[in-house]
């Protein structure tokens, strides 16, 4: 028999709220799928973070007053090494950025000269050398020389990148299979492209320089008379402080 009593408000309110509770847990469980995962990353630091043979520039600044042209001391021998390390590692040619319309134009001017003397003490050619105008932009800083090449160097990185917390939490898988976080690494592998002082050598390996056929010679002779093949230096027991062992 259908009961004839009418609807408890109060039941149908609570029912009303426990929906709506139970829809906003749900969704507060829902995350986007654009986020970055460690998931399907090698967990070899070499592979993870790579090291990169790329074209990059080396450069270096020279300030110059209003009141005095050329080059102090110090910012001469930084032109001078600039200038060898061209000449080995250059892969292009050295552009320089001279000021124009500022206080120190004419003092620019002058050292410009003398830079472009520098190089060609060390042996840059006048050919190898770009020089470009240029009027800096923030007047609240000083007007400077900018010289650069281009260059092989190594590369790595970037570093400082926490895609996932390091501690449990339900998207961090890599917590439980006791798997390395992501920045693991990086710091050492750019440190070491950064020290590398040719990039060629991550690569390959470095030719073989031709053996010394007279040293050799002597020392095929002395193992053929059963001596010992040792290189003695007549000067060498004046170093020791005392004859004791003897």
């Amino acid at each position: 028999m259908k009961s004839t009593r009418p609807a408890d408000p109060r039941r149908a309110l609570r029912l009303t709220g426990a929906l709506i509770g139970l829809s906003v847990a749900l969704g507060a469980c829902k995350h986007t799928t654009d986020v970055v995962t460690t998931a399907g990353l090698p967990d070899d630091v070499r592979h993870r973070h790579p090291i990169a043979v790329q074209e990059a520039d080396r450069s270096i600044v020279v300030f110059v007053g209003r009141g005095r042209g050329g080059l102090s001391a110090s910012q001469r021998a930084d032109v001078m090494g600039l200038a060898q390390s061209w000449l080995r590692e250059g892969t292009g040619a050295i552009s320089i950025d001279l000021p124009v319309n500022t206080p120190n134009a004419r003092a620019a001017e002058d050292s410009l000269r003398e830079i472009q003397a520098t190089f060609s003490a060390a042996g840059v050619p006048p050919r190898a050398v770009n020089v470009r105008q240029y009027r800096p932009e923030d007047p609240r800083h000083m007007a400077a020389i900018r010289l650069n090449y281009p260059k092989i160097s190594a590369v790595a990185g970037p570093c400082g990148l926490w895609p996932e917390d390091l501690g449990p939490s339900i998207h961090n898988k890599n917590y439980f299979e006791n798997k390395p976080y992501y920045n693991f690494g990086c710091s050492n592998q750019r440190n070491l492209a950064a020290m590398v002082d040719n990039p060629s050598d991550l690569v390959q390996p470095r030719s073989e320089t031709p053996a010394y056929a007279p040293r050799r010679g002597t020392a095929f002779e002395k193992y053929r008379k059963g001596t010992s093949t040792a290189t003695t230096y007549p000067e060498a027991d004046r170093a020791k402080l005392s004859d004791t062992g003897k």
